[in-house]
Order: structure tokens, then sequence, then C-alpha cells
């Protein structure tokens, strides 16, 4: 039977894998928090979760996807660096104890990228709500861009209705979200990438520190954001890199500011100490010339579109092989971008991981008389 053409979704990229029962590997530790959950950034691969797709409030991890939003309107050019926002009366923050501030001043204006430091590093409400109606003219359309921007993350557990994580029966997450959402700034902001990394930042002469502690106290953590209201307890979405291996690290409601980076050194120290990533194929080059009926072209370029890595526990690197396995039948028109096949990773005679081949260029349909010729050339062909 004729395999149907599947048209490769980047997005499929972001979406986590599930986790196999892998052997010779400790129990991950045990924590009291409301949900947690470690992921390989490569591969995507879960290594250990508790209560990972639990609905939970995710208080100011909420800003992850604020600034993302805005960092992806700076990468496409929409915004500029510089431009000014101004600071409504919704926005300004009046200084109370119940919530973080940037302390901008009332009718001021300050610029995109110092509002997305005080987003990210002082984990301002000023900022955040300046900028959603900077983007979006207030911040319920902006709440609406949030969750349009979720879906096609792909992240299935998680509502917005506000851009800072202010408390509300309808804005909800998972730590399984949180994990594609920090994937997803990993990747896509890596020019703004490092603000998250930033101990500190003034702004107005008040400087005020990142409340990741783990910026303090781990060289090789580089991120992301810390959340706390009394609905959701302390929550920590982290990043480390250490050679070439990034783990993120997603724990949601623990009982301290203490606890949740406790947990989060926990969670790298014992993913780090049991499993290695690689990448097993890279992205863009040619792996595989297929036939081409029915098109201008005989042959089409095939290869990755997303590196093929995997994760897996310490040892078992040299045990894996690659599995090549193209369409037989591919026939034009050719989208760039089209799946004609895939790339397996095996071990021990299972499928640990896979990529969709596609199509590095488009095929054009050929002339009638062509598509005629190769009809009673494949008629042919089938026969012997």
């Amino acid at each position: 039977m004729k395999p149907m053409h599947r048209l490769y979704a980047g997005i499929a990229t972001l979406l986590l894998a599930a986790a196999p029962a892998f052997a010779f590997v400790p129990t991950a530790p045990t924590l009291d928090n409301k949900a947690y959950l470690v992921v390989d950034f490569d591969s995507g691969k879960v290594l250990a979760e508790s209560n990972a797709n639990a609905r939970v409030a995710p208080a100011s991890l909420t800003k992850m996807m604020t600034s993302y939003l805005i960092e992806q309107a700076l990468v496409t050019g929409r915004m500029k660096e510089t431009d000014p926002v101004f600071v409504s009366e919704y926005a300004w923050c009046r200084g109370t104890s119940k919530e973080s501030c940037m302390y901008l001043p009332l009718n001021s204006q300050a610029s995109v990228i110092d509002m997305l430091r005080g987003v990210i590093i002082q984990s301002g409400n000023d900022a955040s709500k300046a900028l959603a109606e900077h983007m979006a003219g207030n911040e319920p359309a902006f709440a609406e861009l949030m969750n349009k921007e979720a879906a096609r993350l792909g992240m299935k557990g998680s509502h917005f209705v506000n851009a800072t994580g202010l408390p509300d029966p309808n804005h909800y997450t998972t730590a399984y979200d949180m994990a594609i959402l920090a994937r997803a700034i990993v990747r896509d902001s890596a020019h703004y990438y490092p603000i998250y990394s930033e101990k500190e930042f003034t702004f107005n002469n008040i400087k005020q520190g990142n409340r990741n502690a783990l910026l303090f106290t781990d060289p090789s953590v580089d991120g992301l954001k810390t959340g706390h209201t009394e609905e959701a307890g302390y929550c920590l979405v982290a990043s480390s890199k250490r050679g070439n291996m990034r783990l993120i690290s997603v724990v949601m409601g623990t009982n301290s500011m203490q606890a949740r980076a406790d947990q989060t050194r926990a969670l790298f120290s014992w993913g780090f100490a049991n499993f290695e990533s690689a990448v097993l194929q890279t992205a863009g080059g040619v792996l595989a010339t297929p036939k081409v009926w029915f098109g201008k072209g005989d042959l089409v370029k095939a290869g990755l579109a997303t590196d093929l890595a995997v994760t897996l526990p310490r040892g078992q690197r040299d045990k894996v092989k690659t599995e090549l396995v193209v369409d037989q039948e591919v026939d034009a028109p050719i989208a760039k971008g089209q799946q004609l096949g895939k790339v397996n990773a095996v071990l021990d005679g299972k499928i640990i991981a896979s990529q969709p081949l596609v199509a590095m260029e488009p095929v054009e349909e050929a002339s009638f008389f062509v598509r005629i010729w190769h009809s009673i050339m494949r008629f042919f062909s089938n026969l012997f």
C-alpha cells in the first residue's frame, strides 16, 4: 500500500517523550512537593516525574510565557529592544508586600529590553502587565496570545488569564507543560536566554537580586524562573548544563525557598549521575536520496529537520545503533519538509527514539506525458 504523505510538524520537536522503564538506574529521589519532573533537554526524555500532569497553580512561573512571547517578538522583528513601553495606572505597581515589582514609575516609559529583564530577573508584575498592554493592547488580549502559544507548543494542561501568575481559578498549568515551555525558551530564545542567568538587575536606582538561589551556588545552572503564592507554594523551573548534557527540572508546590532549591539540586545530581545524552545524527545532512515517481527530478534529498538525540543510562551509548527507514514509493509533488520515512535509534532490538526523515527540497510534479511514462515503468517494475 502506498504510504500516506505526512507533513513534518516542527512543533512535534517540543513535545516531551515518554519515559521508558530503564534498567540499572537507581530510583529517583522522593520529594515532598505537589509535582516534579526532570527531563533531558536534547531528547525530551522524561527521566523522572511525580504528578507531572496534575493541574497546579503556576504563580510567577507564568512569566516564562510572558517573557517567551516578548522574546519571540524581538527575534522576529515585531519589537525592538529600544522600543519605549508606557507604564499605565493598571500596570503600575504600588509596592505592596503581596507582589513582586520592578518599581516602574507611574506614567513613565522604559525600553522593552529593560522591562524584559524586569520580568525575568525581578519577576516584576508591573513590567509583565506593561509589556502585555504594549504587545496586545490589554492584559486579557495578551492572555489570549499566551493560550494560543501554549496550544502551539503542545501545553495541553495549561490555561492563562493573566501575564503575572496572580491567583485565578482559571489560571493553571502542569509540571509537564512548564518543561515544554522551558525547552522552548532555551532553544528558541537563545539570544535572550543569558538574561535568565543574570543574578541582579538595577532599575530606577533600585537593585534587586534573582530569586533562583541555584544561580549563586551551582555554576552549571543558568536559568530559569521561580514562583510563589500561598496557593502555589514555592516553585522553581531550572536548567543545568554539565558537559554536553542539559537537564530541565520542574518543582511545584514545595513549602519553602530552601526546599525548592534543595529538591532541584537533588534531581540534577540524580539525573547527571545516572544518565548520559548523545546526538546520534545531526539535522541538515543528506541521509538518503530516494527515487521520485512523477516528478521533474528523479531523486530527492532527504535528511533530518531535528537532531536525533537519545538519553540513556550511563554506559549504554555504544550499544545504540541507528536505522534508516525510507518510504518505498515516493510520488511528486513533494513539499520541503514532507516526511519520507524515519530514522530510528535502536537499543537491544527496541526503538528508543525516532525522528522523521524529511525532504530537504521540493520536487514539482512532471508533465502529463512524463507521468504516464512513469506509471507504465512502475507497473512493470512491480511485476518483477
